[in-house]
């Protein structure tokens, strides 16, 4: 499978905040979630790589493409929504249309009406006036209008109604059904990531926590419940993180197997992303 995105060795800093070190690769045919706080750096990455701040060292290619040497051909082939926009509010949609598309040598008009039409959008309606929905769809209609093979999207769903997040994720599964594309989709709602992500890159204080296919990663984790009174001090050993009540505790493990051992008797399941990403920072700042 061949890589779309590859990040080595990024470094940048400002304040007291840098990143340090980030290094990944996202593989053709995968939605990637990247996940972490807010505050974690995902934010600062993105633009980084897409060269919209600068970088003090590391390297960035798309496609085989050096993003210092090759920026416009890359920026023609993948398609950006940034939290936020980036539109002119008192402009209507067609005429902030007209001024994207000429960056585009595979700008097509057709697909353009087409995603106005399909997600419900008045060409003559100005910017300001559309909801942060709207205004998400619109931005995905100009990335996905001039075939772009590959999408970085940065907080899409955040702020919009569960509805609205719904559709999104229908859209990016019809997107990915045409082969050969790739989505990197950074959020702090891990919710929408458990319904159709592929791969998790999870980052942390400027530091990337973990790379994981991620049917792979929450297999590899168990929610534990019990009661209080099977725990002891090697038990606990074995969690990442316990919660204790009155009625008992939950905890989350790598462990599964030896805790089985030990306590024959508990519940476990399945966890969810959120778990995952909550656990390995708490446990990474003890």
């Amino acid at each position: 499978m061949e890589s779309i995105l590859n990040v080595a060795g990024l470094r940048k800093s400002y304040g007291d905040f840098a990143l340090q070190d980030v290094s990944f690769s996202l593989p053709e045919g995968c939605i990637t979630g990247f996940i972490g706080l807010n505050g974690a750096g995902k934010t600062t990455t993105l633009q980084t790589i897409l060269g919209l701040t600068g970088r003090i060292s590391g390297s960035v290619s798309f496609f085989g493409l050096d993003m210092q040497t090759d920026e416009q051909r890359i920026k023609d082939r993948i398609g950006v929504i940034l939290d936020g926009g980036c539109f002119y509010d008192e402009l209507s949609l067609t005429e902030m249309k007209s001024i994207i598309a000429p960056a585009y040598t595979t700008w097509s008009e057709q697909d353009f009406r087409g995603y106005l039409e399909r997600f419900h959008l008045n060409p003559r309606q100005k910017i300001h006036t559309l909801s942060k929905g709207m205004k998400m769809k619109y931005a995905l209609a100009l990335a996905l209008s001039h075939k772009a093979e590959f999408l970085i999207m940065d907080e899409p769903t955040s702020g919009l109604d569960p509805l609205i997040r719904s559709q999104l994720l229908t859209i990016l599964a019809d997107y990915m059904n045409g082969g050969g594309k790739g989505v990197f989709f950074s959020t702090h709602i891990t919710s929408d990531l458990d319904k159709i992500a592929d791969v998790l890159i999870m980052m942390d204080n400027g530091r990337i926590v973990f790379q994981e296919e991620k049917d792979t990663l929450l297999d590899n984790y168990r929610i534990v419940k019990g009661d209080q009174k099977s725990l002891n001090a090697d038990i606990r050993k074995l969690f990442w993180r316990i919660t204790e009540t009155e009625f008992g505790f939950t905890g989350i493990t790598k462990r599964a197997a030896e805790v089985r051992q030990h306590m024959p008797g508990a519940v476990m399941e399945r966890p969810a992303i959120e778990d995952i990403m909550l656990c390995n920072i708490e446990g990474g700042r003890k």
